[in-house]
């Protein structure tokens, strides 16, 4: 009654009466690498299911966030593998341009050196042997968490493969006029010594100045804002909206620029905004990007007043001082020539910073190399636009065409030694020259030729990635084979920088091919109280540690439960915890299963065979099967999980198992029967959830069927087979057990207490379940003296309780009077404070709903108590 029922041999062994993930995990995934279940046939006939791993930095070490977009990605690929498909889950690392030069120079710093000092070939060596002996530590870890890649595969965008594709792409690019050097405005990082791209700034709220100062002379004046008084040095314009009627008569002619002996022309230009300050704003061309644009409208020149470590570099008396010390200098300076009109200090504003090393980005005129976005982007858009390729969640699309649809052109040129070197070469005349993987450099140093200085920026070569780890450019059978990739599974924070990246990059290399199907999006993972996690705010938590303490397959479930399509994830220990619990409880239902003789050996009974319990545990399974499929389709992990845990906790292990147990001890064709079942239910509850718990449901799935592996088990199909009149039974069966529970728990019953009850179950579907009734509320014969203190009407049956014997009725009715004047108390401060009009025109909403909330349990607390209390015997 459920599809791709399997028929190993027998159990292996008997479980050991506690799991123990440390002891299990790393051999059971070296068994799994060994075997080969991860490497992927290029060569089969199988439908291809392929992810890219996101390919980490090489310098990095697995976070939380890893964690959880790997347990996505590897929850996915397990499922797709068990299904049937020839599965790809192709690994590899980033050689993090930036990051890895940083690393290499601060070891040498040690040592009382520079990469200067070394040469550009001796230090990209150095950076080598660092990486072949301290790089791609994450790789391990990664098998801590359980990733099923192709390990055989995995790649580095600095090896010789990915470094040819490159080349070839770059030369393609050059030669199509879409690669192109040209001055612009960069943001450059003045502690790294390089333009860096936009994912790699981080914007965050300074404590900075707003300078309000006064340029020109008399009726030519016109007053301008700064929060970065230091350009003013490089000033070429002072610019106003053309419809400015205060500012008409001063476009087109020249003012006084103070501290210089120059005279700059007010320009009338659309892109200022006449209701914010003054109406006028200062133009810099060579140091912000937005008056960079009002520059080249109007042809107005560029003049360069820092230099790359953001010193000062015109002459006169600020030159040599740093940017923040010509700062100062300026103001003051303005302020003694009666400049000054307004200073507002601190002036909070958001201002960018390297990600490596927090130093605030300059924005700085330089020559680079950049890509002409125009086409690619449209082509990107297009893609998603005909449905070519899905965004999910679809609410994300919006986003992604507000980037493809406005980006301008990309700068890819790094001032770095450790990355792909730009594969141009420059000659003694003048000549450029762009070589392709293929072709020799045009001619020797000595002949007065040299290649450009500058690398590519990490995110180019990434931008490959889904094409260049197959083999591109050359036409191989795992590109054939694997092209595009199924789905890409990725983080909404970088769906521009390295998803659009992708895109361009795959439609422009593959001939119009997308380099995926399904681009899904996650959030990320902050803290139990929705706080970013931060080295600063001191809530960072090392995944590993938590992996140490509860198991690697705690973790990954905590994380699955929490992945909402495209939302943020908080994260505690306490729910890893949780899930821990949640993975003991699986092997401790199992071993019981096992003691008491569940088997997957022979076909499940027929229908008619089977008791209600059984069917209806059937029914649902199925119901479970369908709906798990359906939520994977959609990419909605979270609820999934909630599906399996809720199914396999409460409706397996706390009804199932328990209903069993008195057909267990009753022996006989029934007990037998419910063994198979129980073996079934098992078996494919286990394939369901392994995907996102590999290690517990490995040991426990061949343990129960003796089959070889669940990695490569056939995942469980929906038969088709219900039992609504089974489920219904059942439920009210649940209905009753729960009722009579809760009445024992209000009377101060112990759970395992047993107490005398007479149960009228004729002419119900109850009938049958008398024993599991019993058994569950421990209630035990009327016998002799029976006297009823309590009748419990429920579903059309009766339960009668005799608690003379187990109750002190008037030291229950005391407590309980006690708990309702309790209540009583509650009920009239909160109602005490809602009629209070002063009290709720001054409250806050939140607390006001808090004092509702409260009256509402008062309330409902007062019910139950009079109830329990009309319910207990007068004496």
């Amino acid at each position: 009654m459920t599809e791709n029922s399997q028929q190993p041999t027998a159990p292996e062994t008997e479980l050991p009466t506690q799991y123990t993930p440390a002891d299990v995990e790393g051999p059971l995934y070296e068994r799994w690498v060994d075997r080969g279940y991860f490497e992927a046939d290029a060569g089969s006939d199988k439908e291809p299911f392929t992810v890219v791993i996101p390919p980490p930095n090489v310098t990095g070490s697995l976070h939380l966030g890893h964690a959880f977009e790997h347990t996505i990605i590897d929850t996915l690929t397990r499922r797709k593998r068990m299904q049937g498909y020839e599965t790809l889950w192709q690994p590899g690392m980033d050689h993090a341009g930036i990051a890895t030069q940083n690393v290499v120079e601060r070891e040498l710093a040690k040592e009382g050196k520079s990469r200067h000092d070394l040469g550009r070939e001796a230090f990209v060596e150095r950076v080598w042997q660092w990486k072949a002996e301290s790089g791609g530590q994450i790789s391990g870890q990664m098998r801590r968490l359980g990733d099923g890649v192709a390990w055989s595969r995995e790649r580095f965008t600095m090896d010789e493969g990915l470094s040819q594709a490159v080349q070839t792409i770059f030369k393609k690019l050059y030669d199509d006029e879409l690669i192109y050097r040209a001055e612009r405005i960069i943001n450059w990082c003045p502690r790294c010594l390089t333009a860096i791209s936009d994912i790699e700034v981080e914007y965050q709220d300074d404590d900075g100045e707003l300078v309000s100062m006064k340029y020109g002379d008399g009726e030519e004046t016109i007053v301008v804002a700064t929060t970065r008084a230091e350009t003013m040095l490089g000033d070429t314009a002072v610019a106003v909206h053309p419809d400015d009627e205060r500012y008409r008569h001063l476009v087109g002619k020249q003012i006084k620029l103070p501290l210089t002996d120059r005279s700059i022309p007010v320009v009338a230009d659309t892109h200022v905004d006449p209701a914010f300050g003054t109406g006028a704003v200062k133009v810099t061309p060579a140091h912000d990007p937005n008056d960079f644009e009002i520059g080249q409208r109007h042809g107005l020149p560029s003049i360069a007043v820092m230099d790359e470590h953001a010193v000062i570099t015109v002459h006169g008396p600020f030159q040599g001082l740093d940017r923040l010390e010509a700062r100062s200098a300026i103001v003051a300076a303005l302020r003694a020539e009666g400049r000054i009109v307004a200073e507002k200090r601190p002036y909070v504003h958001s201002v960018g910073h390297c990600s490596r090393c927090k130093t605030t980005i300059e924005p700085r005129l330089s020559m680079q190399w950049w890509v002409k976005v125009g086409p690619l982007a449209k082509a990107a858009g297009d893609a998603v636009r005909d449905g070519r390729v899905t965004i999910h969640p679809q609410e994300m699309e919006k986003r992604y065409f507000d980037w493809v649809d406005n980006l301008h052109d990309w700068c890819i040129s790094r001032q770095l030694w450790w990355g792909h070197r730009i594969p141009v070469w420059y000659g003694p005349n003048g000549e450029t020259v762009c070589v392709g993987p293929d072709e020799q450099p045009p001619g020797t140093e000595a002949e007065g030729w040299r290649q450009d200085n500058d690398v590519l920026d990490t995110w180019f070569s990434s931008g490959l990635w889904p094409f260049s780890t197959l083999g591109w450019p050359e036409q191989t059978e795992s590109l054939a084979k694997f092209y595009p990739n199924s789905v890409l599974v990725t983080g909404y924070d970088i769906l521009f920088f390295w998803v659009a990246r992708m895109m361009m990059f795959g439609i422009y290399a593959m001939d119009g091919t997308p380099p995926f199907h399904t681009i899904a999006l996650h959030g990320m993972v902050r803290d139990q109280n929705g706080k970013k996690m931060s080295k600063s705010f001191g809530n960072v938590v090392n995944p590993l540690d938590w992996m140490d303490k509860y198991g690697s397959d705690a973790l990954r479930f905590t994380l699955a439960r929490g992945a909402n399509p495209g939302v943020d994830v908080p994260i505690g220990e306490d729910w890893v915890q949780a899930s821990r619990n949640f993975a003991n409880k699986i092997w401790n239902a199992t071993r019981f299963a096992l003691m008491n003789g569940a088997t997957v050996e022979g076909p499940l009974p027929d229908a008619a065979e089977l008791s209600a319990t059984d069917r209806w545990i059937l029914s649902r399974l199925n119901s479970v099967v369908a709906e798990v499929d359906a939520l994977y389709d959609d990419y909605q992990f979270s609820k999934l999980s909630e599906a399996l845990y809720h199914f396999a906790w409460d409706e397996v292990f706390d009804w199932y198992v328990e209903l069993s147990k008195t057909t267990f001890m009753a022996g006989g064709p029934a007990a037998e029967a419910s063994k198979r079942v129980l073996g079934e239910v098992l078996d494919v509850t286990l394939r369901l959830l392994h995907p996102i718990m590999p290690f517990v449901t490995e040991t426990l799935w061949t343990t129960l069927t003796g089959g070889e592996s669940v990695v490569v088990a056939e995942w469980p199909g929906d038969s088709g087979f219900r039992d609504a009149a089974a489920e219904q039974e059942i439920a009210t069966l649940q209905s009753v057990i729960t009722e009579v529970r809760r009445f024992r728990s209000d009377q101060g019953l112990q759970p395992g207490q047993r107490v005398p009850a007479r149960l009228t179950l004729a002419g119900t579907p109850l009938a049958a379940h008398e024993p599991a009734i019993r058994q569950l509320l421990r209630l035990q014969p009327e016998g002799e003296g029976f006297s009823a203190t309590a009748s419990l009407p429920v579903a059309g049956a009766t339960v009668e309780l005799d608690l003379s014997g187990a109750i002190d009725f008037a030291a229950e009715r005391k407590r309980l009077s006690k708990d309702l004047a309790a209540a009583e108390k509650e009920k009239a401060q909160a109602n005490g404070k809602l009629g209070n009009e002063a009290f709720l025109g001054k409250a806050p909403e939140p607390v006001v709903a808090k004092i509702r909330a409260r009256l509402a349990k008062a309330e409902e607390d007062i019910a139950r108590i009079t109830e329990q209390l009309t319910k207990l015997p007068s004496a």
